[in-house]
């Protein structure tokens, strides 16, 4: 019989090319950490992409050969021997696996892209990419690849040998010959190969790629062929029975991902864990037809997160941003700003998308109408549809109203849209082409603007900013916390929950330090006030902007490492370039950059680092508090909760690549040794900050592997204080039933302004009938409790029946 699911760890696997170490962390080495997960209390691992990628990847997905498992990590007989030690330690094993794209940037390590660029239309491969070889793509009807630095580069080109095959080489790339085209002249050559290399900035590119990632191709996995070649290592594990679940990366990028989850589905069967990474809109249900357990929890990130904000710092916050920024970035400017950049975005980097869709819908029009409208109102028109598109794609059935309320919107606020509008609507309900890619550039055009532009540009409160947030809402009232808690309960209870990814851009303890800005924005202020005048910024917004990030990693103790200044210094050239405002990746500014460097040192080591340590002195014991209590909540509430490697200890990571960092597993080790040996937590051991969150998540675990029934299809409870500042706590209860409650756990919220009030005072508790111990001290209560004994340990608390 399968293991059950209760709680999964994510482990980032890589190869010794991703490190200048040489250091690996493939299959051997994620087996040397079983003993420690298992008495951590993990029932499965969830592993990053296993099948074989770029050598030098530190993500892996950015396969190369979907038909092997990476040799990088052990290979498949590395991949089975770690799976038997994971039985034998009683560990499940979750994959996650890349439907969408492979890896082409070296086209020398993707045999089915090395093929297709040598043999064009008449490659057996050619189907399994999305390519566009109409004569109207930009490239003559060649497959064109967006490679060369500049205008008439073709002559840079020089014929050469790679394993004994005649290439053309384009400095560090090379491009295959097509049989019976050698000769001695490469521009020749040249001209004969089914691709043309295109100058890079003109957009023409042959191919769907993943966003606007030149170096990722799309695949079609909507053909059958397809589907089953990139499938069959999953199909071999399956059948081997080495695997419980699976992670699904993107499937929103695909032609049909409804048709594609339900193939999945199949080969994995009915009882494996099955779920999507699917980044929902906060009113956005997942469609209940999707045969999936649910998402990956950036839906769920949003509501811990929330529920502890303070939601009254949320003008004075506003104020200020406008002040440094020049927009509140509250929910109309955000609004308004999503729109424009989505807009951009769609003109520029993913222009090439548009106007393939826009051909498209010439094509998939049957009707008459339409010869008027030109190729520039059309994609205009389409470009401010996609732009205010509130959701990543709307073919969903259970968004099937979102498409025409848009459309029909638009024709009221822009007529001179109408026509174009018209012969749009008609394409897509021609069910074709136009259709499949204007949901694929939806996707696209969301997340490109409001991911990796706004999110970095935007700075009311730099925590909001993650996938699947809504910065404009400013958290998440307790009231709607539980509604929604109670709603995964009942609808996606093996929905995966979530705190920290490989791709948050903030830890959760990083945005737990920020959180605690909205506690105390006067403060902010006037810390932001003297800093930016003891030490300018470049400018306002990215100032205010890397202030907060600053803020949400700098150490207590107030000595920054050179290592944390190297690692910020990278983040804030990435913040920059992301956000696109003074500087981009592909038109670099670099005096900004470099005036962007110096202040950041200047404040690693200069007049304002003393503000920094003050200011961060108020928030950290604060931020503490929170993280144990959120934490505990995402353990306990509904769904399957996945701790992202390392955070059973408090970390300071930023967005990747710096999350994805090797993680001291020695030292987790002696920790839970220590905590395990000992019992419970003493004054002494709660002191110590990694110790206390190191128990909480083992508590947790253990706590839903010993109470299976308290959380598989169980019912969920809010849980409220009362007394003078009942606000101020938040809990839940877990139980088979509203009456056969099993399981409560309460954290603290807004400590700074409870601690200001006087504490927790005559507050209460009421717990039901019974003697409840605390899984973190030991200790038993019933009845009325007063919350200052039940968190004289820890600001949070695990409570278990062990009497009725």
């Amino acid at each position: 019989m399968r293991r059950p699911i209760t709680a999964t760890y994510r482990l980032q696997l890589r190869g010794p090319k991703a490190e200048e170490s040489g250091r690996a962390f493939g299959f051997a080495e994620a087996a040397n950490q079983l003993e420690y997960l298992s008495a951590l209390g993990v029932s499965h691992v969830y592993l990053s992409p296993i099948l074989t990628a770029v050598p030098d990847s530190n993500h892996s997905y950015d396969v190369t050969d979907p038909t092997t498992i990476n040799p990088e990590f052990g290979g498949m007989a590395g991949f089975q021997d770690f799976a038997a030690q994971a039985q034998a330690a009683g560990i499940g094993i979750i994959i996650d696996i890349v439907p969408n794209h492979v890896g082409i940037a070296q086209p020398e390590l993707n045999t089915w892209w090395w093929d297709v660029l040598k043999n064009g239309q008449d490659s057996q491969y050619e189907h399994f990419f999305d390519i566009d070889w109409h004569e109207d793509n930009g490239a003559d009807g060649k497959l064109g690849l967006p490679v060369l630095g500049a205008h008439g580069d073709e002559e840079k080109l020089v014929l050469d040998i790679y394993e004994d095959e005649t290439v053309l080489r384009y400095f560090d790339h090379i491009f295959p010959v097509a049989p019976g085209t050698e000769g001695d002249d490469p521009i020749a050559v040249y001209q004969q190969q089914s691709y043309r290399l295109m100058y890079w900035r003109d957009g023409v590119i042959g191919y769907r790629r993943f966003f606007s990632v030149n170096g990722l191709a799309g695949l079609r996995q909507e053909d059958p062929l397809v589907f089953e070649h990139t499938h069959q290592v999953l199909r071999e594990l399956v059948a081997l029975d080495l695997i419980d679940g699976v992670r699904v990366d993107h499937p929103d990028g695909l032609a049909n991902p409804f048709g594609y989850i339900k193939r999945l589905r199949d080969v994995v069967g009915p009882d494996r864990w099955l779920i999507i990474e699917k980044i929902l809109g906060v009113e956005e249900p997942l469609d209940p037809r999707l045969p999936v357990d649910g998402t990956t929890g950036y839906d769920a990130l949003r509501e811990f997160d929330g529920v502890f904000i303070a939601r009254e710092g949320v003008d004075t916050l506003s104020m200020l941003a406008m002040q440094h920024t020049g927009s509140p970035w509250d929910a109309a400017s955000l609004e308004a700003n999503e729109h424009a950049l989505k807009s951009e975005v769609a003109q520029s980097e993913l222009g090439t998308e548009v106007r393939r869709l826009a051909r498209a819908i010439r094509r998939d029009n049957f009707s008459t109408a339409g010869p008027h409208v030109s190729e520039e109102q059309l994609i205009a028109s389409l470009v401010e549809l996609v732009a205010f598109m509130p959701v990543y794609r709307a073919d969903y059935i259970s968004l099937s109203r979102t498409t025409a309320t848009v459309i029909a919107e638009m024709v009221q606020r822009y007529p001179s849209h109408r026509d174009a509008l018209d012969i749009i609507a008609a394409a897509l309900l021609a069910d074709g082409e136009a259709a499949t890619r204007f949901a694929q550039v939806c996707g696209a055009v969301m997340a490109k603007g409001v991911e990796d532009k706004m999110f970095y540009r935007a700075s009311r409160l730099v925590a909001l900013q993650e996938v699947g947030g809504a910065p404009g809402r400013f958290g998440v009232s307790a009231a709607e916390f539980h509604m929604l808690q109670h709603e995964r309960a009942l609808l996606w209870p093996a929905s995966m929950t979530t705190l920290s990814t490989h791709d948050t851009k903030r830890g959760e303890d990083v945005r737990a330090r920020i959180i605690e800005i909205s506690e105390v924005p006067s403060e902010f202020a006037e810390f932001i006030t003297k800093v930016t005048a003891i030490t300018p910024p470049p400018d306002g917004a990215t100032g205010h902007f890397l202030l907060q990030n600053l803020v949400g990693i700098w150490p207590a103790d107030g000595e920054p490492s050179d290592t944390l200044r190297k690692r910020f210094q990278a983040y804030a050239l990435k913040a920059v370039r992301e956000a696109g405002v003074h500087t981009a990746w592909t038109e670099p500014n670099d005096s900004f950059e470099s005036d962007v460097a110096h202040w950041v040192d200047a404040l690693f080591d200069g007049p304002a680092t003393a503000q920094l340590n003050e200011f961060v002195s108020l928030l950290a014991p604060a931020a503490t508090t929170i993280s144990l209590g959120r934490k505990m909540l995402q353990l306990i509430g509904p769904g399957i909760p996945d701790i992202y490697q390392g955070n059973e200890f408090f970390t300071d990571s930023l967005v990747d690549p710096d999350n994805r960092a090797f993680v001291d597993y020695t030292a987790r080790s002696q920790k839970l040794g220590i905590l395990q040996e000992n019992g419970a937590l003493d004054a002494e051991l709660a002191a110590d900050a990694d110790m206390a969150k190191l128990a909480v998540v083992n508590a947790a675990l253990h706590t839903r592997l010993e109470h299976p029934e308290s959380f598989e299809g169980a019912d969920y409870q809010a849980v409220y204080a009362v007394g003078p500042n009942e606000t101020h706590l938040v809990g839940m209860a877990r139980g088979k039933s509203q009456r056969d409650l099993q399981v409560i756990a309460v954290a603290t919220r807004k400590p700074i302004q409870l601690e200001r009030a006087g504490g927790w005072g005559d507050t209460t508790v009421t717990l039901p009938a019974g003697t409840w111990c605390d899984k973190l001290s030991g200790r038993e209560f019933s009845g009325d409790v007063l919350v200052s004994q039940l968190l004289e340990t820890l600001p949070t608390a695990l409570l278990v029946l062990v009497k009725p």
